[in-house]
């Protein structure tokens, strides 16, 4: 890096030395700095504002004057056009502030802020999120409000989620949770609610961010195309979620909303499931080429988020077209060994996502279809239920005219005088 030229360090010097008074030193380091931004030539720009903080932030100038024109100092450097001068020279600035930032956090965090816009502009989304880290969000010299907070919690998770670090933002979303309450800014609630859907996504909660994005795709302070985008990621979850009542009601509800045949990809797989249909490999493996890493992700047996969802679901939908099934048979519908059918149908059974009972003897799998799971199948079983319900009441009903009648028949002059009394 070239060195400040003789006569602009003479300037400085000159400056830095001065008896006059603190508003007169403030002016003229202003004066002094709009002037070498102006007229220096841009290969020695940065050479000469690093060179003008030295001096600034030096202990030769009271904080009383350093303050004032560190704060100018950050206004007329984001007006720069030049993205690597105003990088160097933000940088340099931190490092230099970093023993005295207690004197200067304001400063800090604007600076932070400017050179974390310039981060994100290059799409360096981890080095933005670094940046952002350093803001004093409990500053010792000046008071910032929750809403302040909240807004750089969840620039940070925007940008740590942008770099798939999802162990970062989930830390910085507990921090939010406990402070969102203190804003009415809708905006900002809209996007710490964007930040949770995600963050569940990728933390494999999948029914939990189903709901959120189903939430966020009704929201007016979305457009259109970015609501559709959160239907079809509800749906995405709702499909990878584990087979069972819960999420036979989120297909329910995603199936029966009048906007999702417009996204035919995913609804034709969520269709079959909430039918409760069996799913061939084809339709799987083009639904796997559209999701996300963190969506394919193997688990410790060596499946897939997918993988899984899929075994379970045809379980659950094997069970809406068999009474009972041989273990064998079971393996080779899934596409896996029958030890390994009988352990995802014993699992099942035992979190009470499948009803029904394993003989290990026989080598069965019998199936209570009198149990509701969800799904469409488990609305017939309760509309078949209730009819027979109706039925047993219009029954009885009926039994206890018939009595009456018979009653009226035989003893007539004791009905009537029962009926005047």
């Amino acid at each position: 890096m070239a060195s400040p030229q003789p006569v602009f360090r003479a300037q400085l010097a000159s400056l830095e030395t001065s008896s006059a008074s603190q508003a007169d030193r403030v002016e003229a380091f202003t004066s002094f700095l709009a002037q070498t931004i102006s007229s220096t030539p841009p290969e020695q720009l940065s050479t000469n504002l690093n060179a003008f903080i030295d001096t600034i932030l030096s202990d030769s100038v009271n904080i009383v004057t350093s303050r004032p024109v560190l704060s100018e100092f950050v206004s007329a450097v984001s007006k720069i056009t030049d993205a690597e001068i105003k990088k160097s020279v933000y940088r340099n600035t931190l490092e230099k502030l970093r023993p005295k930032a207690v004197s200067f956090e304001e400063q800090d965090c604007n600076i932070r802020e400017a050179l974390a816009d310039i981060y994100e502009n290059e799409d360096d989304n981890g080095e933005a999120a670094k940046v952002l880290e350093g803001i004093q969000l409990h500053p010792h010299q000046r008071q910032i409000t929750d809403e302040f907070r909240i807004k750089v919690y969840i620039r940070i998770m925007q940008n740590l989620l942008a770099e798939d670090d999802e162990t970062g933002a989930g830390n910085y979303l507990n921090r939010t949770n406990l402070i969102i309450h203190e804003t009415q800014d809708a905006t900002l609630q809209l996007q710490f609610q964007m930040c949770q859907a995600r963050i569940l996504d990728s933390q494999r909660q999948f029914l939990n961010a189903c709901t959120k994005y189903h939430q966020l795709s009704f929201s007016p302070l979305v457009d259109d195309a970015e609501r559709m985008l959160c239907l079809s990621a509800a749906m995405t979850c709702a499909i990878l979620a584990p087979a069972g009542p819960l999420r036979s009601r989120s297909l329910a509800t995603l199936y029966k909303d009048d906007r999702s045949p417009q996204l035919p990809q995913d609804y034709s797989l969520l269709e079959k499931m909430y039918l409760d249909r069996l799913l061939s490999q084809k339709e799987v493996d083009e639904f796997a080429a559209r999701l996300r890493p963190h969506q394919l992700a193997r688990g410790e047996d060596g499946t897939t988020v997918l993988s899984k969802a899929v075994i379970e679901h045809n379980l659950l939908a094997a069970s809406k077209l068999y009474n009972n099934i041989g273990a064998k048979e079971l393996g080779e519908l899934l596409g896996l060994s029958a030890e390994k059918a009988e352990e995802y149908a014993a699992r099942m059974i035992e979190q009470k996502r499948l009803s029904g009972t394993i003989d290990q003897i026989d080598g069965l799998i019998y199936f209570d279809s009198t149990t509701s799971t969800g799904g469409a199948a488990a609305e017939k079983v309760v509309s078949r239920q209730l009819r027979r319900w109706d039925e047993k009441v219009g029954a009885l009903a009926q039994a206890v005219e018939n009595v009456t009648s018979l009653i009226q028949n035989a003893y007539p002059e004791y009905v009537s005088a029962s009926l005047t009394a």
